[in-house]
């Protein structure tokens, strides 16, 4: 925390890196008064935040826990977020809560999604559903053994590089600069991604987080207000722009970090094989990247423990669009109040 009596406006902050996670931490500072800049030599957006999927989907409402309720929040806080940003800096990130569909392979797991179902009337307080139902009308829905599908109502997406791109713009008319080299001023938030948790490794005794591969394609296909599809460990999202993006793999072993490969050749066929629709739609773009993955699964935030005001926000594998409307809210509460209101799973010390 700051010294009290210093003003809000006369607080700079160093954001390190220009992923989702670091330029949502710089929104939420600046929105609070905070003096900012942002560095990353590799550019915005460069790493995991420049993929397609875009999925922001929720955990299973059941067995409740502390993250599931803060990435609850989290998707709650994200349309008042990506509309302020929008607004602000004139760009759209392609936010939009269109659902998702996810096809019941048999009577068992029917059972259990109508056992979710009761219970997200529960934890999600009315905010949004969990239910099922038989085949919706449409080309753009995959096939389901049973005839019927989990739809519900919490799952948004926004389009990634459209998403950073906002960001920046909106950050720029708040007086943000966003810098490849800079010194450190006041308070520096280690926003860095899986080259963050490689660096955070070396310097203990055992692995802190890692970068998993993942591979992504962008078809062109216009379908922009249906749900989103999970199935058979496929994501198949429909963005604002007309296009549908499909991912993506989860590789730990790999010789080339960023390049594209059979696998991914592979997903594109199993998307086709779900919704047949988009056979014949262009590939307009491939993508592949590492995504940072924190020893503990969760994010990781908070002080970082040998620097004194020095603070990490890392380890949004796989949900880092989803979770960083909240996350960013956290950080900027530890950063400018000394409040610590992320829970106890999420402190960076749980990972070292």
């Amino acid at each position: 925390m700051w010294p009290a009596g210093r003003g809000l406006a006369m607080v700079d902050v160093t954001v390190r890196g220009a992923g989702v996670f670091g330029l949502s931490v710089a929104w939420a500072l600046v929105a609070r008064g905070a003096k900012v800049q942002v560095v990353d030599p590799a550019g915005p957006g460069a790493g995991a935040s420049g993929g397609h999927v875009g999925a922001l989907a929720p955990h299973v409402p059941e067995n409740w826990n502390d993250k599931k309720a803060f990435q609850y929040d989290s998707l709650l806080l994200a349309e008042s977020m990506w509309a302020g940003i929008a607004e602000a800096g004139g760009r759209d990130p392609g936010y939009a809560r269109t659902g998702r569909l996810q096809p019941l392979a048999d009577d068992r797991a029917v059972d259990l999604a109508r056992d979710r179902s009761a219970s997200a009337l529960a934890l999600w307080k009315g905010a949004a559903i969990w239910e099922v139902i038989p085949r919706p009308d449409g080309g753009f829905v995959p096939p389901s053994p049973t005839g019927l599908y989990v739809h519900d109502t919490l799952t948004a997406r926004v389009s990634p590089r459209a998403g950073v791109a906002a960001l920046v713009a909106a950050l720029k008319v708040r007086g943000v600069s966003i810098h490849a080299e800079g010194p450190d001023r006041g308070a520096v938030v280690w926003a860095t991604g899986a080259a963050g948790l490689d660096a955070l490794s070396r310097d203990r005794p055992r692995i802190v987080g890692q970068g998993i591969k993942g591979q992504s394609a962008l078809l062109g296909f216009a379908a922009p207000d249906m749900p989103q599809i999970f199935a058979d460990g496929v994501h198949i999202v429909p963005h604002a722009d007309g296009t549908v993006a499909i991912g993506s793999t989860t590789e730990r072993i790999f010789d080339d970090p960023t390049g594209t490969d059979a696998q991914l050749d592979g997903l594109l066929t199993r998307a086709v094989e779900l919704v047949p629709a988009l056979f014949g739609a262009p590939v307009i773009d491939r993508w592949a990247g590492l995504r940072p993955r924190a020893r503990s699964r969760a994010p990781m935030l908070g002080p970082w423990p040998e620097r004194p005001g020095h603070f990490i926000a890392n380890g949004g594998f796989k949900i880092g669009f989803g979770m960083a409307p909240k996350v960013a809210q956290c950080m900027a509460d530890l950063i400018l109040d000394g409040r610590v209101t992320y829970p106890p799973a999420f402190a960076v010390e749980t990972s070292f």
